[in-house]
């Protein structure tokens, strides 16, 4: 058995593609639009792991936008998508800066979470071992859920 694809719908394909791949640094691999059956595909692949996903189109995101109005709940059920990350301060820092919340901060310097403009709850983890722990992190409360 090998894992392909995690699917995610979203609501607004050009917000999620900044999100994905302008912030979090995924790159869009393929995609596919359907007329008939009213729908884009998107597939992403975190750069690390480029070369296998264009060979085998795994492991990759799954963006699925639906060209007709719908309303998608329960995020929280759907549980979370997990990334390593080279510096998770520095990643942190900038996903912050462009306005989104950080709803567990790294106050350990290994694990975060926030949210995808669809409500998709993501965790960060730093990659090898954790970073020392620092501010302004250390101090930060968490917010909402995740």
């Amino acid at each position: 058995m090998n894992f392909l694809h995690t699917m995610v719908r979203v609501k607004d394909l050009d917000a999620s593609l900044k999100f994905y791949c302008d912030l979090l640094g995924l790159v869009e691999i393929k995609r596919k639009e359907s007329e008939k059956g009213r729908f884009t595909l998107v597939f992403l692949a975190a750069p690390g792991q480029l070369e296998q996903a264009q060979d085998t189109f795994s492991p990759t995101i799954e963006l699925t936008y639906n060209w007709d109005t719908e309303e998608y709940t329960g995020g929280r059920n759907f549980g979370h998508l997990a990334f390593a990350v080279d510096d998770i301060y520095a990643l942190c820092d900038k996903i912050q800066q462009a306005g989104v919340t950080i709803n567990r901060p790294p106050r350990c310097g290994h694990m975060a979470f926030i949210k995808s403009p669809d409500g998709i709850s993501i965790e960060l983890l730093q990659k090898d071992k954790p970073l020392e722990p620092q501010e302004p992190w250390l101090s930060m409360p968490n917010t909402g859920s995740w």
